[in-house]
């Protein structure tokens, strides 16, 4: 099998990839993704999109998250430099609901990270420059883009760094609870 997984053991739906890689003194070859491997472990989205982004050393990107019926699951990789990446679970009703998980995701350990729909996304770059493939099960849809604010006290994400990075739309995200409330959640 050219993968192992791994569930997160505080919340089931999320599991760490790791890839086999194959090394000599030519380099690497490893796979990245394989329908066939991965709906043997029950992960069985169609994905559909491929994103790529490089941010340098403490930008933080996220929560980010797409509402119904644009909702996505998303497979995250850092394919240059290192980043400390999270998932966040916001289903109300869920018994993990406000729980987070963060990894990190490098070139050197070649980690890949599978978040199903219902969790916000996000990542601060830890090295100098960092370059971040993800896969998406459903296209990217504006109407629908949501987020949570980084910092967010009811959740408490310990990231490892106090002062990121931000963009103008990331800074003046709401929190969990006030995205819950505009949506009579709560």
């Amino acid at each position: 099998m050219p993968f192992k997984f791994t569930r997160v053991s505080q919340i089931p739906e999320l599991v760490v990839i790791e890839p086999i890689v194959f090394e000599d003194k030519r380099g690497f070859f490893m796979e990245t993704y394989s329908y066939r491997e991965f709906e043997r472990f029950g992960i069985t989205e169609k994905f559909v999109q491929d994103n790529h982004s490089k941010s340098i050393k403490g930008v933080l990107r996220g929560l980010h998250f797409q509402v119904e019926p644009f909702a996505q699951s998303k497979l995250v990789r850092c394919i240059k430099g290192e980043i400390f990446d999270v998932a966040v679970d916001i289903r109300p009703g869920s018994k993990t609901f406000k729980k987070w998980f963060g990894v990190i995701l490098s070139e050197e350990n070649k980690r890949i990270l599978y978040i199903p729909k219902g969790f916000a996304h996000g990542f601060v770059v830890l090295s100098e420059i960092a370059e971040v493939e993800y896969k998406v099960d459903n296209f990217y849809s504006p109407e629908h883009d949501r987020g949570i604010i980084w910092n967010d006290p009811d959740i408490g994400i310990e990231w490892p760094i106090d002062n990121p990075i931000l963009s103008e739309k990331d800074a003046k995200l709401p929190t969990l609870k006030e995205f819950l409330k505009d949506l009579s959640l709560l």
